[in-house]
């Protein structure tokens, strides 16, 4: 393929972003609004945790199709299909009257939203130079820190002048905005034609079968999956649910100072995820791969979660700052993705990718909903609401535990 000029990289880089901003915005305002919904809806723990996790039981029924899909149509045309079924999701939240609409409109959502982040890296893979990719991935995640900080205190600002059904109409129209951006500036995915120098790439793609049967048995790919599912997963699962009603439930927030505690706790991802990517080439250069990086940033995170159960609601000033500093130290799992895609030829990137997302937000999904299973399974034997919550994350944290111990065995 012809080299791409910084330039046009750069405006393919900020419209893909856009789209990803709302992205994420949509996937995590459910914890800003869930004070607004358990009220209006009578939504108990369990409920509001298969209402958020409706979103990536969507974003993730799409994956396996999603990645075929990108290998062979590219980007351009898959993200603008997706993000179709996203304003429809919009829409329909927009208008729900009951709990079923409201799980059903989170489900278009994750499903219209799931190629926003797999589409560019899929693009990136072919377009951009292998530190570079490293590098666009931090900051792509870096702008869906900034989705979620808006989706935190500007969200709950609005509430009282807009109301949340008119605030998902607006997300749905900003959508239709990233999509005619998407149409004019994202280049078609051409056949690259076969030249001498390229004769080596394409007879790779050539015997690369379909499926996913090679992504699967890739022993890479399995070592990272717990990591992605359970850390990372599950570190978002917290930052998108379990940080809001865990600020408010155990250390007693109202909702405006737990709103403001997801503002700081997303725009400190924010900055860290810029961080990543200024020190991507840097590290790359010096031998710092996404394992080593793991294998001594993983056990911090894990030190922060204990903290949190441990703390409970005996430092309830402290508890924002406990999440904070957790979601922080959790960022160095995200490495494990441009890792995987970087593992496999790039006629397999598409699956890769999406391969390793389903597996991370299938993570999302079980953790959110299996929280809410567990404190409401705690508060059933007569443990305080306290309790029930320190239960469930210990479980979780568990689980962490057991993940990161197979990513150091794993061959």
């Amino acid at each position: 393929m012809k080299p791409m000029s910084q330039g046009k990289a750069i405006i393919i880089f900020v419209v893909f972003a856009f789209a990803y901003f709302f992205s994420t915005l949509i996937r995590a305002v459910t914890a800003t609004l869930a004070p607004t919904l358990v009220q209006e809806f009578s939504l108990n723990a369990r409920d509001l945790g298969l209402l958020a996790g409706g979103y990536f039981l969507g974003f993730a029924a799409v994956q396996l199709p999603l990645g075929q899909w990108l290998d062979r149509f590219g980007p351009k045309k898959v993200v603008l299909s997706f993000l179709s079924i996203a304003v429809l999701g919009c829409v329909a939240f927009s208008m729900a009257t009951g709990f079923t609409g409201l799980v059903l409109a989170r489900m278009l959502c994750g499903v219209g939203v799931g190629a926003c982040l797999m589409a560019p890296l899929t693009g990136y893979r072919r377009w951009y130079a292998p530190a570079n990719q490293m590098r666009a991935n931090s900051w792509m995640l870096m702008v869906g820190a900034l989705g979620m900080v808006a989706s935190t205190l500007p969200v709950q600002w609005l509430l009282p002048y807009v109301g949340w059904r008119s605030l998902f109409l607006g997300l749905g129209g900003l959508v239709v905005l990233a999509m005619l951006l998407m149409a004019w500036q994202i280049p078609a995915w051409e056949v690259t034609p076969v030249t001498p120098a390229d004769t080596v790439a394409v007879q790779t793609a050539e015997v690369v079968p379909p499926g996913y049967a090679q992504v699967w048995s890739n022993p890479y790919f399995r070592r990272m999956a717990p990591l992605g599912f359970f850390n990372y997963g599950g570190m978002v699962a917290l930052q998108t649910l379990w940080a809001a009603p865990w600020m408010v439930r155990v250390g007693g927030y109202s909702a405006l100072q737990a709103a403001t505690g997801l503002f700081w706790i997303n725009v400190a991802m924010l900055v860290v995820f810029w961080l990543w990517g200024l020190a991507n080439p840097w590290l790359a250069r010096n031998g710092f791969t996404a394992d080593r990086l793991m294998v001594w940033g993983v056990p911090l995170s894990m030190a922060m979660l204990a903290t949190l159960i441990g703390a409970g609601d005996a430092y309830p000033a402290g508890i924002a700052a406990i999440l904070l500093l957790y979601c922080v130290t959790s960022t160095v799992c995200a490495f494990a993705q441009p890792a995987v895609a970087l593992a496999f030829p790039t006629a397999l990137a598409g699956r890769a990718l999406s391969a390793y997302n389903l597996v991370i937000f299938c993570g999302v999904f079980a953790v959110q909903w299996g929280v809410g299973l567990l404190v409401d399974g705690f508060r059933a034997l007569q443990w305080s609401e306290v309790a029930a919550y320190q239960g469930a994350i210990a479980v979780f944290g568990g689980c962490c535990i057991a993940a990161y111990l197979h990513f150091l065995r794993a061959k």
